[in-house]
């Protein structure tokens, strides 16, 4: 069954986060700096990581892939977003629309496991120090970043997939500022069934997996700060970056995606998915930097702040 023979949808409207044109113009401007914000913060940090020699060790070797991740993500959403503010008809074509959902799930399920990586990397450089150079070395980090990229993009191609064999024959209006794969599966006409299972097995691979690997390895850290007086108090420090990024991120994203039903709440859905999809990716190089001395330095010295 191929959704251009069949579905009579050829664009979608999105109301976005208020149908109030006032709200809409105020809105732009907020939106337009948290996403100037975004791609400023992320880029200098990717820029202080690959120039700073004293920060090409793996922690920031992921976050740095963790910043482009969060530029392409927030990229994906946000410049469409702007532009449906200012637009009379907030309209999105049916390939647009696809395509949207699929890079937005392949950032997202790509972050997923490269968060669950970046938690590894904490437990071994504070539960196996003198290894920590052996163990996460260049080799290893390329495997664990290549893999992120890897099972995001099988999943979501398996996502656009069942997505393709939809049926869209009417109502075309989305009540979402963008094309959320949930909110897009309400508006079919055809059997959902296997959409709804393809997402439950996505949720549990790039969720609940990535959340056991992070929930692990912080129990084995927390075990062996309990154990010992050493300086490792200072090491655990950096962890606290990467937990209140974990829980902000996991937390919004599994709301979305974990609850069964999305009808008659799709305000609360909207509020949730700007923190995982604008906030979050904004955040990310402020949470890290703040708390990372080594980052600062490396930040104010790009900026020519000595």
């Amino acid at each position: 069954m191929h959704v251009g023979n069949q579905s009579t949808v050829t664009e979608f409207i999105l109301l976005g986060l208020s149908i109030d044109p006032v709200v809409q113009i105020l809105l732009f401007p907020i939106f337009l700096s948290v996403y100037m914000t975004t791609l400023t913060g992320n880029l200098l940090l990717i820029v202080a990581v690959r120039t700073d020699k004293r920060l090409h060790i793996s922690m920031y070797f992921f976050l740095a892939n963790l910043s482009l991740l969060d530029i392409c993500y927030t990229s994906v959403i946000v410049p469409k977003m702007l532009v449906n503010f200012l637009s009379p008809k907030k309209s999105i074509s049916f390939t647009g629309c696809i395509t949207q959902v699929f890079f937005y799930l392949l950032m997202g399920e790509t972050e997923c496991l490269l968060l669950a990586f970046m938690a590894y990397d904490r437990y071994v450089a504070i539960c196996n120090p003198l290894r920590y150079n052996t163990i996460m070395n260049t080799t290893i980090c390329l495997w664990m970043i290549g893999l992120s990229w890897l099972t995001g993009c099988v999943i979501s191609s398996i996502d656009l997939y069942f997505t393709f064999l939809l049926t869209f024959c009417g109502p075309n209006t989305i009540n979402h500022f963008f094309c959320e794969a949930p909110m897009l599966i309400q508006l079919s006409c055809s059997d959902t069934s296997s959409n709804n299972i393809v997402k439950l097995v996505g949720t549990a691979i790039l969720a609940f997996i990535p959340l056991s690997l992070i929930l692990f390895s912080y129990i084995r850290i927390i075990a062996t700060i309990v154990r010992t007086h050493s300086g490792k108090y200072k090491t655990f420090s950096t962890c606290l970056s990467h937990l209140v990024v974990v829980v902000i991120f996991y937390g919004t994203a599994m709301f979305m995606y974990v609850s069964p039903e999305h009808v008659g709440k799709e305000d609360m859905d909207k509020r949730v998915a700007v923190f995982y999809t604008v906030v979050t990716p904004m955040l990310n190089p402020l949470i890290y930097s703040l708390r990372n001395k080594d980052v600062k330095r490396a930040v104010r010295r790009l900026i020519g702040d000595k």
